[in-house]
């Protein structure tokens, strides 16, 4: 019996280390292959898109703190927060009784003022005709004549005064001068408030903000900045909805540089077309900035470029190495415009051929077909880059 127990065991020892064996080789085995990479590619047409991106914050184009011009009390607060007004419309009222009483008592002294203006008016032409007739003296006749020019001077004095107190009442009442939306509104009715023109520039009763028009306020890196232009348009995604592209247009940019998080760089104000309702204020905002385009070209991987420098010429030269039957031939290629992981060749490739993207000079295998050019030094040992002024330019927002 124990024998027994014992076989059974070893056999399960032995069926458990060979099942470990199997997970492991069969493991090892997919690592493998997924850390193989590829090491030919194929020539094709497509599109190449460059461009360098920057973030900015989204704010409407006007915006503004609404304070009033008079001391008071608010009276009349019907509008808050995300309410849509009108031109014209009333924002708030101010409690205008105080106002009220100091024009009634205005009015009161100008008319008062009106009627001594008339008698001293009437006194001084009838010292006239009493002076030609030397039934008056000189002082009696130059009394009356101050007279009334005392009285002119106290009606012309309380008519301005009133003119005040009309104005002022006027400011009472405060509309919004153009369609906007109220952001915020930190007072309440029954709040007593300052003028603007008064202590700490008066109290803000409401903020408003015209959101059909929005625009992005963003810090364009200086290495950028000679890519944008007044009036261009740029694609601009927002992060808070996802899949949203909306076009916009360059307005201004700043004619000096500033430093923001420690990046110098240029203040860009750029106005959004056709807003979307989603689009609020305060969200961010991803700007593109398209640097350079090619349509429907023959295209390789950059990988699949290489770079030499002649030693006659003194001048980088480009080439690939291309299938031929069962052996790589090395061809001399123009490139054009290239993003990331794309380069446009102009001349020395055709759609569908396959390309190596390891340099065969530099492999353990000879080629048989078309040595190096006479001259030519090589400058780059790695594989995939494409050196020289024709290659993607860099960007501090988007590294290749």
């Amino acid at each position: 019996m124990k024998k027994l127990v014992g076989l059974v065991v070893v056999v399960a020892l032995a069926g458990g280390g060979w099942w470990y064996w199997k997970t492991q080789s069969s493991s090892a085995s997919t690592t493998t292959d997924a850390s193989v990479r590829p090491t030919t590619a194929t020539i094709e047409n497509r599109d190449i898109r460059f461009s360098v991106t920057a973030a900015g914050e989204i704010g409407p184009s006007e915006q503004v703190s609404v304070r009033p011009e008079v001391n008071g009390k608010i009276s009349v607060l019907t509008v808050d927060v995300g309410d849509s007004i009108k031109k014209g419309e009333l924002l708030f009222q101010l409690d205008d009784s105080e106002l009220q009483a100091q024009r009634a008592s205005a009015d009161k002294e100008v008319e008062r003022a009106q009627l001594q203006v008339e008698q001293a008016e009437r006194d001084y032409k009838r010292s006239i005709e009493l002076f030609k007739d030397q039934l008056v003296s000189q002082q009696v006749f130059d009394d009356s004549k101050t007279t009334w020019g005392l009285a002119k001077n106290t009606l012309e004095k309380n008519q301005k005064q009133l003119d005040i107190t009309l104005e002022q009442l006027k400011k009472t009442k405060v509309s919004a001068p153009f369609d906007c939306t109220v952001l915020t509104r930190p007072v309440s009715v029954g709040q007593a408030v300052s003028g603007s023109g008064g202590f700490n520039s008066g109290t803000e009763v409401l903020t408003i903000a015209n959101l059909n028009d929005l625009i992005i306020n963003a810090h364009i890196n200086q290495a950028d900045v000679t890519r944008l232009n007044a009036k261009q348009d740029v694609e601009v995604t927002v992060e808070a909805v996802p899949g949203l592209k909306v076009i916009g247009k360059v307005e201004r940019i700043a004619p000096q540089a500033t430093i923001k998080n420690n990046i110098k760089g240029f203040a860009t104000r750029i106005l959004l077309k056709d807003v979307d309702k989603r689009i609020r204020p305060g969200m961010t905002a991803n700007i593109s900035i398209p640097v350079a385009s090619a349509d429907n070209v023959v295209a390789s991987p950059l990988a699949a470029v290489f770079t030499e420098l002649n030693s006659d010429t003194k001048q980088l030269e480009r080439f690939a190495w291309v299938k031929s039957g069962d052996d790589w031939e090395r061809r001399s290629i123009t490139i054009g415009v290239s993003d990331y992981f794309f380069v446009e060749v102009t001349s020395g490739l055709k759609s569908g051929e396959i390309v190596s993207l390891e340099d065969k000079a530099k492999s353990s295998k000879t080629p048989k077909k078309a040595p190096p050019a006479k001259g030519v030094a090589s400058v780059n040992a790695s594989t995939g880059g494409v050196a020289g002024a024709a290659s993607a330019p860099r960007s501090s927002h988007n590294a290749p």
